[in-house]
């Protein structure tokens, strides 16, 4: 019996060791035993998915994002978003002699190079009405429609208060005012050609230089929505720049009236 009692208290003893997994805080603990023989201790527990947690003793899947490429495609939609909302127009004159039609002896190479044009629109026999008031009836459409409304437009843009109508605006203004630009310069081959259909001398009128300086400001005009994103400071002298060629115009379009009744 010594002997039963001392092997006893020399066996060793397992004691349950409790293992605890944090990622499941609803589950129960649990245990193992170490083995006793001298093999190497094995350890045994259940494998679950990183994706998936136990909760009320089932399984749910939780979905993982990446934050970074959710506000990446945030910002990708807010951009185009900005960009739909405006639409930029940038015109531009298919005319581009009548700019250096000023210089010394510019008037003969125009007359010669609409010479041909000249002598087919005199084949037609138009009533002279047409041909003499043609031209000007024309472009005081262009200036008081599409200038006088475009440049109301420009000026909502700048001090509505209202974003609607202010969105409206910027998509509208320069829609009309290239539109303006092209008749424009449209127009004065038009003009052109009605003076010399009579005979007249081109580029000598008041009339003839108030009209090249305002196309030439409408070029630079053109030109300047396209560096507002660099130079904030732009848009005072695109709006004041407008107003100014809005009155050459006017001024131009007062010449042409005492042109045409001059002959």
């Amino acid at each position: 019996m010594a002997m039963v009692s001392a092997f006893a208290k020399l066996a060793p003893k397992t004691h349950p060791v409790p293992l605890i997994l944090p990622s499941f805080p609803n589950s129960f603990p649990t245990f193992f035993k170490i083995p006793t023989h001298s093999s190497a201790a094995t350890l045994t527990r259940p494998l679950f998915s990183p994706s998936f947690v136990l909760k009320d003793d089932r399984c749910e899947v939780i979905p993982t994002f990446d934050q970074d490429e959710i506000e990446e495609e945030e910002e990708e939609e807010e951009e185009e978003m900005k960009e739909g909302r405006e639409t930029l127009l940038y015109s531009f004159t298919p005319f581009p002699f009548l700019l250096v039609a000023a210089l010394p002896g510019a008037g003969g190479a125009v007359r010669s190079l609409f010479g041909p044009f000249v002598d087919l629109v005199k084949s037609w026999n138009l009533p002279d009405w047409l041909v003499h008031w043609g031209h000007p009836g024309n472009m005081a459409v262009v200036l008081f429609a599409m200038g006088g409304y475009g440049t109301y437009l420009g000026f909502r843009i700048r001090f509505s208060e209202d974003v609607e109508e202010k969105a409206k605006a910027k998509d509208l203004h320069p829609k009309l005012l290239g539109g303006m630009f092209f008749f424009f310069a449209l127009g004065a081959t038009g003009g052109i050609t009605s003076l010399l259909t009579s005979d007249r001398p081109i580029f000598e009128s008041p009339h003839a230089v108030t009209g090249l300086i305002g196309l030439a400001l409408l070029t630079i005009q053109a030109i300047l929505p396209s560096l507002f994103e660099g130079n904030p400071g732009l848009r005072n002298v695109h709006g004041i720049l407008g107003g100014g060629i809005m009155t050459l115009f006017l001024i131009h379009a007062a010449l042409g009236l005492q042109l045409g009744l001059s002959y």
